[in-house]
């Protein structure tokens, strides 16, 4: 049994619980306490650091490549293509207005696009006519074929640049999220795993391993690709992205975000570094998964993907391979809803959450 100082610390009743830390749950929090000082705000997280796809991804701060935008618009529609161009856009924004470039190693280095067909060309206009009230820009995408050359890009044959997107610290941004959450007094409980939730008429209950509960008037769901024991009713498909970063490698010309494919292969540098991921394009069933690992077939075709696009006649070696876990669904729009009286969620990110995340908690905090 619990004694009384912890039912009435740790375990007592809050006014919102958050289950999971990561992107989603923080900005939600941070948006709650900055809407409402006064409701208490407890998240729970089941391991011991943020993990899923926040700790797991590229550190990529993207709002969609040019075949990206045009993929999504021909499956959903302008207007819902660009809602989430949109959202994506003004989250990045905000990443920047709360945190200082250096505390989360943001650099606006340019996003790029590799295409190896000239068809999307063909669209560039029409895309950057219906950008341009989203980015206050004549032209989101530009072709810029000299730079093919400058980062040695030798196998590709068309290079679109896009100013508005850059990298950052995934690690470092989930550290000044949790600073800000405590700064605003949002409360933690990590290493602890979310068993069942009762809902009545007055409250929830949240039970939790090994006996224990806490009680809420509202409960969120930001558990993104791990909600669907909660969430069965809910298109929420996982999608295992596969990441290796290369050794120091001398002289690398690679500077900037790069796309290829519509987005599933992304690669940038990281200091003197190639950091590239994505793939699961070629072993859809297989990469369905929440299981954090990597496959030899994946690795291996990335490696290749490494030696001929992106460093070709180079001689790499391969320092570190990791996975992360997204959420997909048919459409890229993501579910932020109520579920019932008192139960919320904020999932299926479709692996943008770094951008969407800010606007989503947003969206959270006008909702409960």
């Amino acid at each position: 049994m619990n004694s009384i100082w912890e039912l009435e610390t740790f375990y007592r009743k809050r006014n919102i619980v958050i289950i999971g830390s990561g992107f989603s749950g923080l900005w939600t929090a941070v948006a709650i306490k900055e809407k409402y000082p006064e409701k208490s705000v407890l998240i729970i997280e089941r391991n011991a650091v943020p993990l899923g796809a926040s700790t797991r991804n590229a550190g990529f701060a993207c709002f969609g490549s040019l075949t990206e935008v045009i993929a999504d618009a021909q499956k959903m529609g302008w207007e819902k293509t660009l809602e989430l161009v949109k959202m994506r856009f003004e989250g990045l924004r905000k990443i920047r207005d709360y945190f200082k470039n250096d505390e989360i190693d943001f650099e606006l280095t340019g996003g790029y696009e590799i295409l190896n067909n000239e068809e999307p060309l063909q669209q560039l206009d029409v895309v950057n006519e219906k950008l341009k009230t989203i980015t206050g820009l004549d032209k989101t995408y530009v072709l810029n074929q000299q730079k093919i050359a400058e980062f040695g890009l030798g196998k590709s044959e068309f290079l679109v640049e896009n100013p508005c997107e850059g990298s950052l610290h995934s690690g470092k941004l989930l550290q000044k999220l949790l600073e800000k959450c405590h700064e605003l007094k949002v409360e933690f409980l990590f290493g602890t795993e979310v068993e069942r939730i009762d809902e009545n008429t007055d409250e929830t209950e949240i039970h939790l391993s090994g006996k224990l509960s806490v009680k809420a008037d509202k409960v969120i769901y930001c558990t993104n690709a791990f909600s669907s024991k909660f969430l069965e009713k809910e298109e929420i498909i996982p999608a295992r992205g596969q990441i290796l970063l290369t050794e120091p490698i001398d002289g690398l010309k690679l500077k900037g975000t790069f796309h290829y494919d519509e987005g599933f292969y992304y690669f940038r540098n990281l200091g003197n570094r190639v950091l590239l991921g994505g793939g699961r394009n070629q072993d859809f069933k297989t990469e369905e998964t929440t299981t954090f690992e990597t496959t030899e077939f994946l690795q291996n075709h990335l490696e290749k993907f490494l030696k001929e696009v992106i460093l070709p006649g180079q001689q790499v070696n391969i320092g570190l391979r990791w996975s992360g876990i997204m959420a997909m669904g048919s459409e890229k729009t993501p579910i932020v809803k109520q579920l019932s009286e008192r139960q919320f969620c904020a999932v299926r990110l479709s692996g943008m959450g770094v951008a969407l995340a800010p606007k989503i908690g947003e969206m959270m905090a006008d909702m409960v």
